[in-house]
């Protein structure tokens, strides 16, 4: 027994050295805007702040986990402004660190409550339906129409943001449906991401905040142009009299800061920019028109106010 007991301590304490990628990307902390949201669908599910700092810490776990597998199927050089994990510790151990915390995000949730579990597989699996949809339209250079951008989008990131509804619904007496809501928020949330890649990089999510930036460089310039992402802007472009331009670039996968730079200039000229931002523009209204509708949220608004930084 004693043995074992020293067996059990002795992995305990290698977990340290095994989970270090993912305790390295914590180091820089990011704009926290979906902490933000979980906090402000609180001001209707009325959590305590014990239970909904332990569901959303939980869930920050997952999107953590997900950032260092996204990384390597991307080729990410930066992220949050540091040396991307898989180029400090190596793809093999990032990779086993992103599936180790995701089963202990299992782990945790099998304790919560009966039904998380069942929660987490239903919506992470979505989301990972999202994340493929794009991968398989880069890797094979297939241009997805408008609306499989959209079902993409809300499958992606709005079904992170449902995972963690959900699951504060199950302690919750309001019992609203508010995933339309989430859903919503999470196409809003990519499409904006998507744009502020090409034009607003500041206002990126993961883009460091003033006090952790540290190395932000040109490779860090319209990063989704050198992974030959088809955004909405993209999508758009294709039919348009630039789109031949445009598509020649992408293909390319360029690190050219020029092309790049001539590349953003093209989706200006078409018209492809400002049709997405005309999309950012309906979108939050929409949502606005939805939070006043299930009776207003401060916190809610407020979120709204700072997604709307893409304008500047």
């Amino acid at each position: 027994m004693r043995n074992m007991e020293e067996n059990t301590n002795s992995e305990l304490k290698f977990e340290k050295e095994i989970l270090a990628p993912y305790t390295y990307l914590l180091q820089i902390k990011g704009k926290k805007v979906r902490v933000k949201i979980a906090d402000a669908f609180n001001h209707w599910l009325k959590l305590s702040d014990e239970k909904l700092r332990e569901i959303v810490d939980t869930v920050d776990m997952v999107h953590i986990a997900s950032l260092l597998f996204d990384d390597i199927q991307d080729s990410t050089k930066l992220r949050r402004g540091i040396p991307a994990a898989h180029r400090v510790y190596g793809i093999p151990l990032t990779l086993n660190t992103s599936m180790h915390v995701l089963f202990l995000v299992m782990k945790r949730l099998v304790e919560l409550h009966p039904e998380a579990a069942d929660i987490y597989a239903t919506e992470f699996l979505d989301a990972l339906r999202g994340q493929g949809a794009d991968l398989y339209w880069r890797e094979n250079f297939r241009c997805p129409t408008v609306q499989e951008y959209n079902k993409m989008a809300q499958q992606k990131t709005g079904r992170m943001f449902t995972l963690g509804l959900r699951l504060c619904q199950l302690f919750s007496d309001y019992k609203t449906d508010l995933c339309p809501l989430a859903l919503q928020l999470g196409l809003y949330f990519q499409i904006r991401d998507d744009y502020c890649n090409l034009k607003q990089q500041e206002a990126l999510e993961e883009w460091p905040s003033e006090d952790d930036k540290q190395a932000v460089t040109e490779d860090s310039y319209c990063e989704d142009l050198t992974e030959g992402k088809f955004s909405l802007s993209i999508i758009h472009a294709m039919g348009t009299p630039e789109g031949e331009e445009v598509l020649n670039i992408l293909r390319q996968r360029t690190e050219d800061i020029e092309l790049k730079k001539y590349c953003v200039a093209l989706l200006e000229k078409s018209g492809s920019l400002a049709y997405v931002r005309s999309v950012l523009e309906d979108l939050n209204r929409s949502t606005r028109a939805e939070v006043a509708r299930l009776g207003g949220n401060p916190q809610m608004e407020a979120v709204l106010d700072e997604m709307e930084s893409w304008k500047d």
